[in-house]
């Protein structure tokens, strides 16, 4: 092996490490921030719950049993059952999954759409930027749940309409933000460089600019999904999100309510875990923006 192949292994591994260093070093920081580990565990337990829940979950979601309906906690129902005597852990571990589908789906709609749009804006300026933001100007005058509800009766009530819904509040605030951080690259020397070595507009837009404006999208993407776990709670509460019988933490509390007084703990459960990962989510986009502003680095 000739020596230019061994440097080229060389520096392949150094850069190798010097990645596995950064990222442990951004762990580790992220970990010291107040409250995030144990956020960041309640959101791994959920995780790790949507994803094995059929091997977990200690029976079917689905089934019914109407002479143990309200049943309080036993060996076989660890948290009781609802009113239908379906089991609530098992429905508690089911509706992990939707909360994460539109936690998840409703955020990755508001970036993907989002960040052009925001990058675009910021960056070209005059009219385009005019009309845009004066869109996302329109949207973010309604109220995200009332516009949520207003699309998802329109579209109808389904898991992915409800994603849809969400999704669309989401995308003005992560276009302002793609676009302020654009205002501010699009100045910087790289930027320049390229545009003096003939680069196209929306080569230096994609190629340059958009990848550097992904630290505050991903604080806001966080607190996005906090935002969509709690909008999706809220619809299926009012009926119009995920249809039943499919397991969901909203319209589980929604039938629930008429029944507090007789079991508590049927409103308790779903409550508890809405509560449990909006507060998650929240604490880690705070670490988030903790990290990844370095004028905040030597706060944590």
């Amino acid at each position: 092996m000739n020596n230019s192949a061994l440097d080229e292994l060389r520096f392949s591994a150094d850069y190798a490490r010097s990645r596995q260093s950064r990222f442990v070093g951004f762990l580790r920081r992220l970990l010291s921030a107040r409250m995030a580990a144990p956020s960041l565990v309640i959101v791994v337990i959920v995780v790790l719950a949507a994803i094995f829940a059929p091997w977990i979950s200690p029976h079917d979601p689905l089934a019914q049993d109407p002479f143990h309906g309200l049943a309080n906690p036993t060996w076989n129902h660890l948290l009781g059952t609802d009113q239908l005597g379906r089991d609530s852990l098992s429905r508690l571990i089911y509706g992990s999954r939707v909360a994460l589908a539109v936690g998840f789906g409703a955020v990755a709609f508001g970036v993907v759409i989002g960040m052009p749009i925001g990058v675009v804006s910021g960056y070209l300026r005059g009219v385009v930027d005019d009309v845009l933001m004066r869109l996302m100007d329109a949207i973010v005058a309604f109220p995200g749940l009332v516009l949520a509800l207003a699309l998802v009766s329109v579209r109808g009530a389904s898991l992915g309409n409800v994603i849809f819904a969400i999704g669309v509040g989401n995308i003005p605030y992560i276009a302002r933000i793609t676009r302020s951080e654009a205002l501010a690259i699009r100045g910087r020397d790289y930027v320049l460089a390229a545009e003096a070595t003939g680069a196209t507009s929306w080569r230096i837009m994609f190629s340059h600019v958009m990848p550097n404006t992904l630290a505050p999208v991903i604080v806001q993407s966080t607190l996005g999904m906090a935002y969509a776990v709690l909008a999706s709670a809220g619809l299926s509460f009012l009926g119009v999100g995920v249809p039943q019988p499919t397991p969901s933490w909203g319209s589980d509390l929604q039938f629930a309510f008429g029944f507090m007084s007789i079991q508590p703990l049927v409103a308790i459960v779903p409550g508890v875990a809405i509560f449990a990962l909006v507060l998650a989510f929240n604490i880690l986009g705070d670490a988030f923006r903790d990290v990844l502003d370095p004028r905040l680095r030597g706060s944590i």
